[in-house]
């Protein structure tokens, strides 16, 4: 059974069919699904979620891109909301540099204290990096979050940098960008590293893999992406799916409820 580790089924992109979806998974050889926070009102929507679906689960946090609505009182309540059983992680979190806004400055310090916060309540950190790949790692060194571990998130830099994160005791996020022509440096990535420290995750709605790249994404189209993460280690789909599987229950030990 597979274990998606970042998705998105709060988004309006599955407004029509998401109760369909979700209910159906099991079935399909979806296990689990952590839905990962990406501003507060998602964050509070994908516990609502959890609640409602077996296979759901999810994670509190708030993307770089979404720092405005977020407060020192919204932290409080996150941790709070923390002790619930199937809220597994405090993600999504990091540093977006592709766009100018909101500063740098200002995503460094929410970054270093939702850390915090996951330090405090012992859970572990999906991060977001884009176009910020040695700030993110200063600041996860920095602030000793190695200590709760977690995942960098739909992972995009180069293997030195993935060695480094694996020498932390971090995982890489492996998604549709995989099965990508144009994905050549995930590759040499997925290649090289440890099987042992790779996750399964789709991103959904975004990020399908071949052929369905284009369309919208959920987690039903993951066997493709562990079909190219097998031939790229040359060992068997079922293998990448059994250790992945293993791989998310060590990373985020409350999918275990």
């Amino acid at each position: 059974m597979i274990i998606d580790t970042h998705a998105h089924y709060d988004d309006e992109a599955f407004e029509q069919d998401r109760d369909i979806l979700l209910g159906g998974f099991p079935e399909q050889g979806i296990e689990k699904v952590i839905n990962s926070g990406a501003s507060v009102a998602s964050s509070r929507e994908g516990l609502r979620l959890s609640q409602r679906w077996p296979s759901v689960y999810c994670a509190l946090g708030v993307h770089p891109n979404e720092l405005a609505a977020l407060t020192d009182e919204i932290l409080e309540e996150f941790q709070l909301l923390s002790a619930e059983p199937k809220v597994v992680a405090i993600g999504e979190i990091g540093l977006e540099y592709h766009y100018e806004e909101p500063p740098r400055e200002i995503q460094a310090l929410w970054f270093r204290k939702q850390i915090a916060l996951a330090k405090r309540v012992g859970l572990p950190i999906i991060v977001h990096s884009r176009d910020a790949v040695q700030d993110t790692l200063d600041i996860i060194r920095e602030t000793g979050a190695a200590e709760v571990g977690g995942v960098i998130h739909c992972f995009s830099a180069g293997p030195e940098i993935a060695e480094c994160y694996v020498r932390l005791g971090f995982y890489l996020g492996i998604g549709g960008v995989v099965s990508f022509k144009n994905g050549k440096k995930l590759k040499e990535v997925v290649r090289e590293m440890p099987l042992e420290r790779l996750l399964l995750e789709t991103d959904s709605p975004y990020l399908s893999p071949e052929p369905h790249r284009g369309k919208r994404n959920s987690s039903l189209n993951l066997p493709y992406v562990a079909a190219e993460i097998a031939a790229l280690k040359d060992i068997s789909p079922e293998e990448v799916i059994r250790q992945t599987h293993e791989n998310a229950l060590r990373c985020f030990p409350k999918l275990k409820n």
